[in-house]
């Protein structure tokens, strides 16, 4: 084994010169004769990316559906059914849908009436969903607005195998309250933990929105024996913000923040966002799909309704973190002190 210049794990003989002709080091991520390459390093054979040789392909269609949402909750799941077979038809596996799917973003405000709105998990809602699965032979991951009990709700994630057996449920753990986002009058935090659940077709993990932005929750996720971690998700601009370089800047950051948990963890990771003008929050879409080396697979438009597709071969996650192994050089024994809130000197 060699390094490349840039420090980079290579097969010995694969170097190769920058000569008269290579390609510029802009950074993009191309896909030729089948396989990837980061072509920021042109030196950096093909094999190093996709080593066909040591490794077989575990690959499975994932779906996200992006949908604007309608004030009345079974046409919502009427819609998201109709979504679902057709990302079923299409050759998705895995199907993951927005955060509360069956309801408008009712957290932009705190008011009584939402809770209307909440089920028992399994319940309604699921039961439609196993119906569906079962019929397909698809895995499912569906938010919704879940009612524990009396003066009890979570924000949470039901998954569904393809035999349509409900294979259990993750509650949101990271609970915002910022102006827009009102979630904590709504939701009670997530006492379930974080939680993988071995689907049919992969093992996955589930985190929720606001989650996104905690890199603990997808550690934790990951070390769990995620392969992909899944994040249904309805996050926004203003709908009165005008600056085109702050929402530039918002979505690139949320985007950033993803694509981190994607390289230091090495899994797939997948944002299902939703779309349309609810209220006073825009909702910006760009749901996106994107390998262990933080690569972007696939990617959604800010303003459409789409089923986003994307293959994932879990056979690389091996491949990527035994050269870049951040799993094995852990240094867990100097963690605890994030357990403190803050440190104080």
């Amino acid at each position: 084994m060699a390094l490349t210049a840039a420090g980079l794990p290579h097969e010995e003989g694969a170097l190769q010169e920058r000569g008269e002709g290579a390609e510029p080091c802009t950074g993009r991520y191309r896909k030729a004769d089948d396989a990837f390459r980061y072509s920021a390093f042109p030196w950096y054979s093909h094999s190093i990316l996709t080593p066909r040789s040591v490794m077989h392909s575990e690959t499975v269609t994932i779906a996200l559906v992006q949908a604007r949402a309608d004030s009345d909750p079974s046409a919502n799941l009427a819609n998201a059914c109709l979504q679902i077979r057709e990302a079923a038809a299409k050759g998705a596996r895995i199907i993951c849908l927005q955060e509360l799917f069956t309801t408008r973003y009712f957290c932009q405000t705190e008011a009584y009436e939402p809770f209307g709105f909440a089920e028992s998990i399994p319940g309604p809602s699921t039961l439609v969903l196993q119906e569906l699965a079962r019929e397909l032979e698809v895995v499912l991951v569906a938010s919704l607005f879940e009612k524990r009990a009396r003066g009890l709700y979570h924000n949470t994630a039901a998954v569904i195998d393809a035999d349509g057996s409900y294979l259990g449920k993750y509650r949101k753990m990271h609970i915002p309250d910022d102006p827009g986002f009102y979630e904590k009058f709504y939701f009670t935090p997530g006492d379930l933990g974080y939680k993988v659940f071995k689907t049919r077709y992969a093992t996955i993990g589930v985190l929720i929105c606001w989650d996104q932005w905690y890199p603990e929750a997808a550690r934790l996720t990951a070390l769990k024996g995620a392969e992909i971690i899944f994040y249904p998700t309805a996050i926004g601009w203003a709908a009165d913000e005008e600056s085109e370089a702050v929402r530039r800047s918002q979505q690139a950051a949320w985007k950033t923040m993803q694509l981190s948990h994607a390289v230091a963890n090495g899994v797939f990771v997948a944002a299902a966002n939703r779309v349309g003008t609810e209220g006073d929050l825009e909702f910006w879409g760009n749901s996106f799909v994107c390998d262990p080396f933080g690569q972007i697979i696939e990617e959604a438009a800010h303003q459409d309704e789409t089923i986003l597709f994307a293959e994932c071969d879990r056979s690389r996650i091996g491949f990527y973190r035994s050269h870049w192994p951040f799993l094995r050089d852990r240094r867990i024994e100097t963690y605890g002190e994030l357990q403190s809130r803050y440190l104080e000197e």
